[in-house]
């Protein structure tokens, strides 16, 4: 008896929520109402709300300073509400249409962030918290993707507001891209395919010089030398990572590199 009161109840307010929500008359609202309509529902947390209003706004405004600004703000929203893809095709679009906009260091840095926080919804939440994998360890498309329009937001506007933390960004990404590099090569050295291995490595060192990566490039580079037999290239290698990295873990007192074992690393 209970249960059925209270669905009747559940359904009851839902329903009235339905009604309030059509019976708001939108005809003759100005570009500036559905602004700030869509503003207020955007500080609220509502994005879904928010986009609605916003792409309104633009349907019935099409032209002015409103509908330009409320396609980034429905960039923003797309982005709190977790829908990357629908960020980066909304800050594209304002890109497109307005390449001269004062804001479009913004359309940049919305998209950078959609891309970074490939962390965002379900399924990064199984792979970063459950699974515990970092961004690294994933397909590094989307680094390398907000790392571009972090770079291009940069470099086209270096005085912007936004530059600073795009840097912190790039340097962070940067390593996120070295690492994923090595993944690869440590998948390739478990497969014991050396030279497929050797040429990640090498690819770390030449693209990413300056990342923590490049130690355990080098480590993958004699490991790989080592097992093909090539041992002259192995004790270069070696030389290398001693001048470079005197107090790596990878590295053996009592002997080259070779006879470290591999498995105690990874």
């Amino acid at each position: 008896m209970w249960h059925r009161l209270i669905l009747i109840l559940v359904f009851g307010l839902s329903a009235c929520g339905l009604l309030k929500e059509k019976s708001v008359d939108q005809s003759q609202w100005s570009a500036n109402k559905f602004y700030s309509e869509a503003k207020e529902e955007l500080n609220n947390g509502n994005y879904a709300a928010a986009i609605k209003l916003f792409e309104a706004l633009e349907a019935r405004y099409p032209y002015g300073r409103y509908a330009q600004q409320a396609q980034l703000e429905t960039a923003y929203a797309y982005y709190k509400d977790q829908q990357q893809a629908s960020a980066i095709a909304a800050a594209d679009r304002f890109i497109q249409l307005y390449p001269h906009h004062p804001n479009l260091d913004y359309a940049y840095y919305i998209k950078g962030l959609a891309n970074f926080h490939d962390d965002l919804g379900i399924l990064g939440y199984i792979t970063s918290k459950i699974i515990n994998q970092d961004m690294s360890e994933r397909d590094s498309k989307a680094a390398r993707e907000s790392f571009e329009n972090f770079k291009e937001l940069v470099t086209r506007f270096p005085r912007s507001k936004y530059t600073p933390d795009a840097l912190k960004r790039m340097a962070h990404l940067v390593n996120v891209v070295a690492k994923s590099e090595i993944y690869v090569a440590r998948y390739y050295m478990k497969r014991k395919a050396y030279v497929a291995a050797v040429r990640r490595a090498q690819f770390v060192l030449e693209e990413y010089p300056q990342t923590p990566a490049t130690e355990e490039a080098l480590y993958i580079m004699a490991r790989a030398y080592d097992e093909m037999g090539l041992t002259d290239l192995r004790d270069d290698v070696e030389r290398v990572m001693r001048k470079n990295f005197p107090e790596s873990e990878y590295l053996s007192d009592s002997g080259p590199l070779g006879k470290k074992s591999w498995w105690k690393i990874w």
